[in-house]
């Protein structure tokens, strides 16, 4: 009896990279899997190599009648006793069927598309709430938050190959190049640090903006664009400070993975890492949108080593009790159960 995943996104992101994650640190448990996603070629290999069967169908808009019913024929022939939707496109064709269908919502999503659902997992206490708030049983959602992916021991990234001085004041931001990331916000903290590098990994619709915005500032000569990125613990591991001044953000998987790998963060206070962080203990919180107090906060820790080993410490220390693999899956490991997937 299995377990199928749903994801219908094509392109590369915080939760395809964590869908990726779980589904891989699930095979180690010996749990049965399989895997319907849209066409992504990093993808289909990360599943091959964790032995997770995968069918790639097309996740269409509504005028897409065919992945439905092929949906419904693989789970059908892998044994599905659950099915578990990635997201609203997956959720809009998972099949009914013998199987539990359950969402998994790493967002304020659009509830429509979990009509019929047995279930509901959020990856916040506040997305759960904000689920039942909706009128959906409180019975019927719980939250299971993301784990940290094992830090790699990976050698830090050779910053002359990447044209930074090895003494410089190295920031690191990580997500997609997309407004909601607001590493427009982190530009303009640069400028206020004169000594200091930015590296910046992801790709999105925003790298054109962005790039000619660090022209504007004059920042051209300090600033990385990076792309996306396979080696995220060599980078990790490369930088001083991780900055994340997010807009909007339900979660916050970067601070949580600054944190397995022993990096202090800055983060503007939107509601994923203002959730996650106590400021001032492991993390340092700073308003949206205010590049002053980014280069404020980052100023402070990067003249401070102490400070920095101090946060460090304590993002390890919340890690290892709150957002650590076992933890995490062993909790998956129970949902699945209770409906005879496990």
């Amino acid at each position: 009896m299995s377990v199928l995943h749903l994801l219908g996104t094509a392109g590369e992101g915080g939760a395809e990279t964590y869908f990726v994650d779980l589904v891989t640190a699930l095979s180690g448990t010996g749990l049965a899997q399989s895997a319907a996603i849209r066409g992504n070629a990093h993808r289909q290999a990360a599943l091959t190599a964790a032995g997770v069967p995968t069918r790639v169908l097309r996740f269409g808009g509504p005028l897409d009648l065919l992945t439905t019913p092929l949906a419904g024929r693989f789970a059908r022939g892998s044994g599905t006793r659950l099915a578990l939707a990635w997201m609203n496109r997956a959720a809009r064709h998972t099949p009914k069927g013998p199987w539990a269908r359950v969402g998994r919502l790493g967002g304020y999503y659009n509830l429509k598309y979990y009509r019929g659902f047995d279930a509901l997992v959020a990856n916040t206490e506040d997305i759960a709430d904000w689920i039942v708030a909706q009128g959906w049983p409180a019975g019927r959602v719980r939250c299971i938050p993301n784990f940290a992916a094992p830090a790699e021991d990976a050698r830090p990234v050779d910053r002359a190959g990447l044209d930074t001085p090895a003494d410089a004041p190295l920031l690191l931001a990580m997500g997609r190049l997309h407004e909601a990331k607001a590493h427009d916000v982190a530009l303009e903290a640069l400028v206020r640090l004169p000594d200091a590098f930015l590296w910046i990994a992801g790709a999105g619709p925003e790298e054109g903006r962005l790039k000619a915005l660090s022209e504007s500032l004059g920042l051209a000569s300090r600033v990385r664009f990076l792309g996306w990125r396979t080696d995220a613990s060599a980078l990790y591991r490369t930088a001083d400070l991780c900055v994340f001044p997010s807009r909007y953000e339900p979660l916050g998987n970067v601070v949580i993975q600054a944190w397995a790998h022993g990096l202090p963060v800055v983060a503007a206070a939107s509601t994923g890492p203002a959730a996650l962080i106590r400021d001032g203990e492991d993390g340092r919180l700073v308003p949206v949108d205010d590049p002053a107090a980014l280069a404020g906060a980052a100023r402070a820790l990067l003249d401070d080593p102490a400070a920095r080993a101090g946060l460090a410490q304590a993002g390890l220390a919340r890690v290892a009790g709150e957002f650590s693999q076992a933890a995490v899956v062993a909790r998956w490991g129970d949902l699945f159960s209770e409906y005879g997937a496990g």
